[in-house]
C-alpha cells in the first residue's frame, strides 16, 4: 500500500489553502489556432506545458482533458503523458478527465494506467462511468485507495440530454459509492472516492440528494464559459459546496498563453471574495 495521504485528505487540504478553482486543460483546436500553435500533438503538448505554467502556484488543481491528447495517436499520449508528469512536477493535483467505465480486467487495465504510481499515464485522480454498475468499479475505488489516489464518478453531468437517463440512476449512484466511502473512510475525514455534478444541473430534477455522507470531493463542470459563476457557488451546491472543485476551462484558455496566468489569478480571487 502506497504511503500517500488519502486523496480525499489532500483534496480537502487543497480547497481550503487555494480555493475550489479546477483548471481544465483542453487543447481544442480552435483555442491551438488563437495560442498560434499547430493542430497536432506537439501543439497539444506546448499548449498543456503552458497551461500548467500558468496554474501552478496560483491554482491546487488541474484537469486534462485525455481526448483532446487521444486524438492524435500515439504521439498524443507522449504528450499527454510530459503534461501530465509536469502538472505533478509543480505539486498540482491532476485529475485525468479519461471517463472511462467497463467490466471485469478491461477495467482493471484502465485504472491502472492512470492510478498506479509510476505509470507514464499517472494522475492523482481519474473520472469515471458508472454505466456497468457502480459494482463494475469497485476493484478500481480499491486500486485508488491503495495508491493515494481518487476517483470520480459520473452522477449527474451539465449536459441537457443526460437528464432523463441520470434522473433514474443518480441518486442510486451517490448511494452505492457512499456506502463504499463509509467502509473505507476513518471518521471525520473525506472519502477519496467523488462525484462528477455538473453546476448548470437542476439538482431536484435528478433527485440528488441535500447532503453527501460521508463528505466526498465534486468535480463539478459548468463554471464560467458555460453560465455558472464563483458567487453561485453556495447556492448551486448548499451543503456540499465546501468539497466541490469548480472546474473551468475555455473562460481562462480563451485569454491567451500570455493572458492565462492573470485570468487565473482574477478568478481566484472571484472565488475567494464569493466565500469568503
Amino acid at each position: 500500500m502506497s504511503g500517500a495521504a488519502a486523496f480525499g485528505a489532500r483534496v480537502r487540504e487543497v480547497l481550503a489553502a487555494q480555493g475550489p478553482l479546477c483548471v481544465g486543460i483542453d487543447p481544442h483546436e480552435h483555442l491551438l489556432a488563437a495560442w498560434g500553435l499547430e493542430s497536432s500533438a506537439a501543439g497539444a503538448r506546448e499548449f498543456g506545458l503552458r497551461v500548467v505554467d500558468a496554474a501552478a502556484g496560483r491554482v491546487g488543481i488541474v484537469k486534462p482533458q485525455v481526448s483532446f491528447f487521444e486524438r492524435y495517436g500515439a504521439a498524443g499520449y507522449a504528450a499527454l503523458e510530459d503534461v501530465l508528469a509536469a502538472a505533478r512536477a509543480a505539486h498540482l493535483l491532476v485529475i485525468a478527465d479519461a471517463k472511462r467505465g467497463d467490466i471485469g480486467t478491461t477495467m482493471d487495465a484502465y485504472a491502472r494506467a492512470w492510478l498506479t504510481p509510476g505509470s507514464p499515464l499517472e494522475a492523482d485522480a481519474m473520472t469515471v462511468s458508472p454505466f456497468l454498475g457502480v459494482g463494475s468499479l469497485l476493484d478500481t475505488f480499491r486500486l485508488a485507495l491503495e495508491n493515494g489516489k481518487g476517483v470520480f464518478v459520473l452522477a449527474a453531468t451539465s449536459n441537457p440530454e443526460a437528464a432523463g437517463l441520470q434522473g433514474a440512476v443518480a441518486a442510486v449512484v451517490i448511494r452505492e459509492v457512499s456506502a463504499f466511502n463509509a467502509e473505507s473512510t476513518p471518521p471525520d475525514e473525506w472519502g477519496s472516492i467523488g462525484f462528477v455534478i455538473g453546476a448548470t444541473v437542476d439538482r431536484a430534477l435528478v433527485g440528488l440528494p441535500p447532503t453527501i455522507s460521508p463528505v466526498a470531493p465534486i468535480l463539478a463542470p459548468g463554471f464560467g464559459h458555460q453560465g455558472a459563476q464563483p458567487e453561485q457557488l453556495a447556492e448551486l451546491f448548499g451543503d456540499t459546496a465546501p468539497s466541490v472543485v469548480a472546474s473551468e476551462s475555455r473562460s481562462l484558455l480563451s485569454a491567451g498563453a500570455d493572458g492565462m496566468a492573470a485570468a487565473i489569478e482574477s478568478r481566484v480571487e472571484q472565488y475567494r471574495s464569493s466565500h469568503g
